[in-house]
Formats: C-alpha cells, sequence, structure tokens
C-alpha cells in the first residue's frame, strides 16, 4: 500500500470517527428528548386521570344531592330499582342496606323510613333478601348443571342453608324440587 493510499484511509478514518462522534452526539439529545417527552406524556396522562376521577366524584356528588332532594318516595324507589339493575350489587353477599343507602346518596334513616312507607318490603334487609332469592331462583330454572352451592354464591348468599331457607319460605319447595320442576325431561 502507498503513502498517499494509507493517508487517504487515515482520512477517511477521521473523517468517519467525527461523524460517529456527531451521531452519538445527536443520539444523546434525542434519547433526552425523548426523555423529556415521555415525562411530559406521563404528567400529561395523569392529569387526564385526575381530572377524570374528580369528573366521575363531582358529578356523582350532584346525582347523590339530587337523590337526596327527592321528595317523592315513588321515584327514590324507582331510583333503588334501576341503580340495584344497573350494578347488581345486590349479589355481593356484603352487600348491606348501609351500602345501598351510600349507592342511592341518602341518609340510612331515609332509606328505612321509605322502606317502611313505600315498599312491600318492610326493611332493605328484606328487599335485597328478596332480589337474592329471585336470582336464585332464575339461576335454579335457567342453569341446571350450577351445584345449589354455586347459585347460592352467585345469588348473594353467606351460607347455602340460608338461601335454602328463603327459597322454602317462599315457595314452600327446596331448591331441588323446584329445579326439578323445570329439569324432568332433560
Amino acid at each position: 500500500m502507498t503513502e498517499s493510499e494509507i493517508k487517504k484511509i487515515l482520512e477517511e478514518n477521521e473523517r468517519l470517527r467525527a461523524s460517529n462522534e456527531h451521531l452519538q452526539a445527536e443520539m444523546i439529545r434525542l434519547v433526552g428528548r425523548n426523555l423529556e417527552l415521555s415525562e411530559r406524556l406521563e404528567t400529561d396522562v395523569e392529569l387526564r386521570r385526575r381530572t377524570e376521577v374528580a369528573r366521575e366524584i363531582f358529578e356523582d356528588n350532584i346525582e347523590r344531592q339530587r337523590n337526596a332532594n327527592l321528595r317523592d318516595d315513588a321515584q327514590l324507589m324507582a331510583l333503588v330499582d334501576l341503580r340495584l339493575e344497573e350494578n347488581r350489587a345486590h349479589l355481593n353477599p356484603d352487600f348491606d342496606s348501609r351500602q345501598l343507602a351510600e349507592l342511592l346518596g341518602i341518609s340510612q334513616e331515609r332509606l328505612n323510613k321509605l322502606f317502611r312507607n313505600r315498599s312491600i318490603y318492610r326493611t332493605p334487609e328484606a328487599y335485597i333478601d328478596n332480589l337474592r332469592t329471585l336470582n336464585a331462583l332464575r339461576l335454579l330454572r335457567t342453569k341446571p348443571n350450577y351445584s345449589i352451592a354455586s347459585i347460592s354464591e352467585d345469588s348473594g348468599f353467606n351460607h347455602v342453608r340460608t338461601m335454602q331457607r328463603r327459597i322454602m319460605d317462599v315457595i314452600g319447595m327446596t331448591p331441588a324440587e323446584y329445579r326439578a320442576l323445570f329439569t324432568r325431561g332433560l
């Protein structure tokens, strides 16, 4: 190799090294910019999430205030049915009248008075029990392969025996006897 060829290679090598250093510096700048934009995006997403939560809380409070101001018991009773139909909270075994009052945005006292005055169920607890019983009866009819224990659990009863007693009180049959009425031909 000649001296001029070596010189050209060294010059080309120096040019590539300078270009490489420039590219590395540009890459570091872009990574820094990317991190900065990522942080801004995270901040923006967090701000939007907080705004959405605040909006939900605000709207929920407005609705609770509206519900608390309902003077018409019939409207409030319709709201009870609507809320429980929407979120099916009564299927949770821990759901009770206190949580129902919270769901509606009214006091426990107002809820108890509502049920005393406007419902065939004398207490909110009796109403919740009835909804659970109706759900259990529906499942007994429509889910012949479900066990009685599964139906009890899916209907919000804490214990199978509680469901069995409720069904016996309501229709005068055990859950198995009731199910047999609908599954004879199967």
